[in-house]
């Protein structure tokens, strides 16, 4: 894979709900945690949530418990998918620098909101699985691993909110730089 000086790590949160969500609501993205890691020192940067504001759904207690993110925080900072979408085109270059995320999920939610809301998908063909690079490259693994876990088997502390992705996004930097010194 042709990787990018910078990669671009994506971590999403969305509503969630303990069970099926309630009649006439759906996942939909609520933050987009974000930042930029050099692949040469693993430095981390422009590290920053995206709060969004869902159109079909509201943040239940249990998200919220989850997630630490209230409907509140949302309905007072949270911005359109589309002008959050934006925000990673116009200030991290995302649709010309190689991404990463933990597994495929946000990949797969990123696709499918950009269908639901139809808006152009924001970033590269160059994606990173890491859940499965780190299950490839480390020797204790035999089966992929939560990051959380995944951040204990190197001994690198969880920094921040887990589930959070601002906080989530810094984490899974710290294991790809992980994997590639280590390929």
């Amino acid at each position: 894979m042709k990787t990018t000086d910078t990669i671009l790590i994506i971590d999403l949160e969305a509503t969630c709900w303990d069970g099926r969500p309630p009649r006439g609501q759906e996942s939909e993205i609520i933050e987009i945690g974000v930042c930029m890691m050099d692949v040469k020192t693993g430095k981390i940067s422009q590290n920053e949530g995206i709060l969004v504001k869902p159109q079909y759904s509201s943040v239940s207690p249990f998200c919220t418990e989850l997630t630490s993110i209230t409907q509140k925080m949302l309905d007072e900072e949270g911005i359109l998918l589309e002008d959050a979408l934006d925000i990673l085109r116009a200030e991290y270059d995302s649709e010309e620098l190689t991404w990463a995320s933990y597994g495929n999920y946000d990949l797969n939610m990123l696709q499918s909101q950009s269908r639901r809301f139809n808006v152009d998908y924001p970033l590269s063909d160059q994606h990173i699985n890491v859940k499965t690079l780190f299950g490839e490259l480390h020797p204790g693994i035999r089966k992929s691993v939560g990051m959380s876990r995944a951040l204990g088997e190197l001994n690198i502390p969880l920094e921040g909110t887990h589930h959070r992705g601002v906080d989530d996004a810094k984490n899974i930097a710290k294991i790809l730089y992980w994997c590639m010194q280590n390929s």
